[in-house]
């Protein structure tokens, strides 16, 4: 399988070390991954041998104003210098041809990044064969400013992903806790556990009587070096090892040697970080979330000063639960003093020993929900190549298929009824929409106007459930018969009256059922045509046209979602004969993979030259052999 690991870190590399470390497991597990670094280089994390690396054109912010970025020469990017990224990342994900895409951060994050991703995104999607797309996030996220920049990721989710990847505990720190999780992405949500980067010391560790001061990898934790300077030069008990982040720049780093007295040693970020924490008398760090495996692997007394700056919550908000849990002392910014982080050593140290709850096998978690992914978008594939196939098969014997697209219960003028008006638009395909007139808005009647190659039929009177108990749900039966009747002539009437030249006079019986009894009379209450779901017994029947649909990609039986795409492409194939071959949707109730599976099979019969996208005008006004029975 081929993984393509899209990410950049802007301040410290946090998230580069998460996708490193995944894409190690990957690559161990005997897939071919590649990863794409958009932040600056990061020696001390970088993916191992068997990874293929591509390094972008970096950018990193300031100050934690992720508003702006900032290029290799500390100069804020232009629109060419992002174009560049861009094409390079486009460029990688054709020549790698990944089975999976993952993109760290984003939707979630990375906004000033949204057009690279987005264009990504896109070419991803509209690939003959779409690779299953992944979101991979931390446990705790920066909470949404504002309710649109939640709702924007939701859309975005919803239009592309498969999955989203938390490498966190859904006990312990579920990811409603910080950003708002609705019915649609709550069911998109993974659990992983936690990206856990390193085993933990297979060597006894060697008490050092340091305190190890760490802050990330960026300039973010320079407050915190300049605190700890001054209160390892007042300790006379312990010794104090400051470790600075190689993205540092060596001006300031020089100027921290400088500072630092006997008993204190500044030096950059080493790769036995974990070995040092195991024998340390205490660590003193940021709250990050590579940093908090390394404390809850090494067990060393902790003291967490979380990074706060430009509204960040994220790290106060995992420092919080650690302090609640009371396996670390949490100090905020105002409290980073000399006297404030001496006194907090003390304290840490002398909370008891307690073992780390935290769930450390994520990478194999993730490994299992991206091999998922992966298998179920090559069996997709696979269908989509048998259909593809048979249509070769069906235009090298000079036959053709006629197909077409129908929608049921439309009501009123929709998000989801503008999404799908605008898939159609974009294909350039004929629609038929089902409407009951007795739900349907105005609303609905001034969307349709303007839309050209979209016609209405009519769907049953009001949709309503009129069968027994314990039988199948149906509305048009279990009535009295003359009622019934006058009920669907006097429905026409609206209909015809209410959508004028789109109105065909078609009857879609709600659920798809009918009392047999009432077709011989539907010719004489003014319709001319019927739709159900199945194939159809003949192309006339009392004087209807009957025009069925054949592929209805809901879930019904499960509560909904995408059936599996192998059988249903199956059955397609099976039941293209002579017969028009229909495509329902339900445009109301499909979530993300159904879109996107209706897009697909929309896409491929309108460019298949064995297939007639014919419009239901034209299938409905056929006059072919006809049945009284």
């Amino acid at each position: 399988m081929r993984v393509f690991i899209a990410v950049t870190h802007l301040l410290g590399v946090g998230h580069l070390a998460r996708m490193a470390a995944l894409a190690d497991g990957l690559a161990a597990a005997g897939h071919s991954v590649l990863v794409a670094s958009g932040g600056r280089a990061a020696p001390t994390v970088m993916p191992g041998a068997k990874v293929e690396f591509v390094q972008l054109l970096p950018v990193h912010c300031i100050d934690a104003d992720f508003t702006r970025l900032y290029d290799a020469e500390n100069q804020l990017v232009t629109p060419d210098y992002l174009l560049r990224r861009q094409q390079t990342v486009l460029a990688e994900f054709e020549r790698f041809q990944p089975d999976v895409l993952i993109t760290e951060t984003f939707p979630f994050g990375r906004r000033q990044l949204a057009q690279e991703f987005h264009s990504l995104l896109q070419v991803a999607k509209n690939r003959q064969n779409p690779p299953a797309i992944l979101a991979s996030v931390r446990d705790i996220l920066n909470p949404p400013s504002r309710p649109e920049k939640a709702e924007r990721a939701d859309r975005l989710l919803d239009e592309f992903y498969d999955g989203v990847l938390v490498h966190g505990d859904e006990l312990t720190t579920p990811l409603q806790l910080s950003w708002p999780v609705g019915e649609k992405l709550a069911g998109l949500l993974r659990y992983t556990g936690y990206i856990n980067r390193a085993a933990a010391c297979e060597t006894s560790p060697v008490p050092t009587n340091e305190v190890v001061v760490s802050g990330g990898g960026g300039v973010a934790g320079l407050p915190l070096f300049e605190a700890a300077i001054a209160a390892g030069a007042s300790d006379d008990v312990r010794g104090w090892r400051i470790l600075i982040g190689d993205t540092v720049p060596e001006a300031q780093f020089a100027t921290l040697v400088a500072k630092a007295g006997a008993g204190v040693v500044v030096e950059r970020a080493r790769p036995d970080f974990r070995q040092l924490l195991a024998g340390a008398a205490a660590s003193i760090s940021q709250a990050g979330y590579n940093t908090m495996l390394d404390l809850a692997v090494s067990k060393v007394p902790a003291i967490l000063v979380p990074f706060a700056a430009q509204g960040e919550e994220e790290q106060t908000l995992r420092a919080q639960g650690a302090a609640k849990a009371g396996v670390a002392v949490m100090l905020k910014g105002e409290e980073l003093t000399a006297e404030g982080l001496l006194a907090a050593v003390d304290e840490a140290i002398a909370l008891p020993p307690r073992l780390s709850s935290l769930s450390l096998n994520g990478i194999e978690r993730s490994i299992g929900v991206i091999e998922a992914g992966g298998a179920l978008a090559q069996a997709h594939a696979a269908a989509f190549a048998r259909l593809s196939k048979h249509l070769d098969a069906m235009a090298g014997k000079g036959q053709s298929l006629r197909f077409w697209w129908r929608d049921d219960d439309a009501a009123d003028d929709t998000a989801q009824l503008h999404r799908m008006l605008n898939l159609r638009e974009k294909l350039g395909v004929p629609l038929a929409i089902a409407a009951s007139p007795r739900l349907v808005k105005d609303g609905l009647v001034s969307a349709l106007r303007e839309q050209k190659n979209v016609c209405v039929l009519m769907h049953g009177l009001d949709h309503r459930n009129h069968a027994p108990a314990g039988e199948r749900k149906q509305e048009l039966g279990w009535q009295p018969q003359p009622m019934l009747l006058a009920a669907l002539q006097q429905g026409l009437a609206d209909h015809m009256q209410r959508f004028g030249a789109q109105a065909l006079s078609v009857l879609v019986p709600p659920w798809n059922r009918i009392d047999p009894n009432l077709l011989p009379h539907l010719s004489d209450a003014g319709f001319t045509g019927l739709s159900v779901f199945k194939p159809r017994k003949a192309a006339r029947m009392h004087g209807l046209a009957v025009v069925n649909t054949h592929c209805d990609p809901i879930d019904w039986k499960h509560g909904g979602g995408l059936v599996p795409v192998g059988a249903l492409i199956d059955r397609l194939i099976e039941e293209a004969g002579s017969e028009p071959l229909g495509l329902l949707t339900h445009h109301l109730v499909q979530d993300g993979a159904t879109w996107r599976f209706v897009e697909q099979l929309l896409r491929l019969m309108v460019l298949h030259p064995a297939v007639e996208f014919t419009a239901p005008t034209l299938l409905f006004a056929a006059d072919e052999g006809e049945v009284k029975g």
